[in-house]
């Protein structure tokens, strides 16, 4: 399939003879998340992806997180796979060069507010007459049209509007915000899958285009039926904590050892399947429980039942009850959980990079598995700011070595 793989301490590593994308060249022009994280997956599937930062203002990704010997764990994720230079596109100079290296790319990525391009001098009508095949990926807080395009707009604003936010959390307490920067990474996928759309569509007319992406969208377009369940049916979804109103049972439920375990059961076949783990089989052809709608009028009284089997059973001893007869269930894992799992193991779900400084670097594998064509993580990415700026500038551009000492005396670069 392609690749060939060394288990070290039950971690796999993964070596990639050829990768889907490394015929994709991309200008990063953004900076903290939704930008850098779909250039992140695009580069985990090959393409070259060039990060730009303006020289002396390193993307604050680069501090975000933990840290250990003064690095930031989250950047080494966000930048693998990546090359580092410097460029300031706010003179235009900069600018002028921008252009060349554009003249060479396939896909710009940036996620500024809407405008700021074009203040640069970097308009996509401008771009595109430099390159008429250039895909220019756009993600911003409210997208690059319509009444509120200049507002800003981080990930948290993006959940808020975008209808998420109202809905996390318990209705006896304030609105909620989901662990991770959800908004930011929704966008991402959703900008990837544009870029990748375009890209097969120019195979045929031989043209680029941008893909405008807004935070707020990204977040709505995952929020099922929140739309018509108010507009047909006069119902406005609210926090509901741990439960999805009119669905059970799926609910966190605690064990005998004080442990939370995750039982989602609502199908009919499967629910049936819980009465047995629970030995309770009777309960699936009670009139309260026996079909779905029942179930979700009863919901209440139906997690008592079942936390009254789960609280005198260890939660091990629980789950492999429940996956003998079929029950989807787990425990909600912390990142130790996560680490010693064997299951992420096998699927290669944590994999170690050298770092310059910290050594074997763990880090999330690649998703999707593609069968023949995977992806790969091949470095951790540039520690130092404008790393590749010799191989950029000097390589793919030609500048020489007086060209480019004087762009930097210049703070060009």
């Amino acid at each position: 399939m392609g690749t060939s793989a060394l288990r070290e301490g039950g971690i796999v590593l993964t070596k990639q003879r050829r990768l889907p994308l490394e015929d994709v060249r991309v200008l990063e022009l953004g900076t903290l998340l939704a930008g850098p994280f779909s250039g992140r997956l695009l580069g985990d599937f090959g393409a070259e992806v060039i990060k730009v930062e303006p020289p002396g203002k390193p993307d604050p990704m680069r501090q975000w997180g933990q840290s250990v010997e003064g690095v930031g764990l989250w950047w080494p994720i966000q930048s693998r796979n990546k090359k580092s230079i410097t460029l300031n596109l706010r003179e235009k100079e900069g600018q002028e060069i921008a252009k060349e290296l554009i003249a060479k790319v396939d896909v710009v990525i940036e996620n500024f507010r809407p405008g700021t391009m074009e203040k640069w001098n970097l308009s996509y009508e401008t771009l595109a007459e430099i390159n008429p095949k250039l895909i220019m990926v756009r993600t911003s807080g409210f997208g690059q049209t319509g009444p509120y395009k200049q507002r800003a707009g981080f990930g948290s604003v993006g959940e808020a509007m975008g209808g998420l936010r109202h809905v996390t959390g318990f209705p006896d307490r304030a609105p909620s915000r989901i662990g991770i920067s959800i908004g930011d990474s929704l966008a991402a996928l959703y900008a990837t899958i544009g870029c990748l759309v375009a890209l097969h569509e120019r195979e045929y007319s031989g043209q680029g285009q941008v893909v405008d992406t807004a935070l707020y969208e990204s977040v709505f377009s995952v929020m099922e039926s929140i739309v018509p369940d108010y507009l047909l049916a006069g119902y406005v979804r609210e926090r509901m904590g741990n439960i999805l109103p009119g669905v059970a049972p799926s609910n966190i439920y605690v064990t005998k050892d004080r442990t939370y375990i995750v039982i989602g059961a609502n199908a009919d076949g499967v629910f049936r399947r819980l009465c047995e783990a629970m030995q309770k089989p009777e309960l699936a052809d009670d009139p309260r429980f026996a079909t779905h709608h029942a179930r979700g009028q009863n919901a209440e009284l139906l997690d008592s039942l079942i936390e009254a089997w789960t609280s005198t059973v260890p939660a091990k001893e629980a789950l492999e009850i429940l996956a003998e007869k079929g029950v989807p269930s787990g425990l909600i894992y912390t990142a130790k959980d996560i680490v010693e799992d064997p299951h992420y193991q096998a699927r290669e779900m944590i994999v170690t990079v050298d770092h310059p400084k910290l050594g074997e670097f763990p880090m999330p594998g690649i998703v999707p598995k593609l069968s023949r064509t995977p992806g790969a993580v091949k470095h951790v990415g540039a520690e130092e700011m404008g790393e590749h700026n010799d191989e950029v500038y000097k390589g793919l551009l030609g500048f020489d070595e007086a060209r480019l000492e004087t762009l930097r005396k210049r703070k060009i670069i």
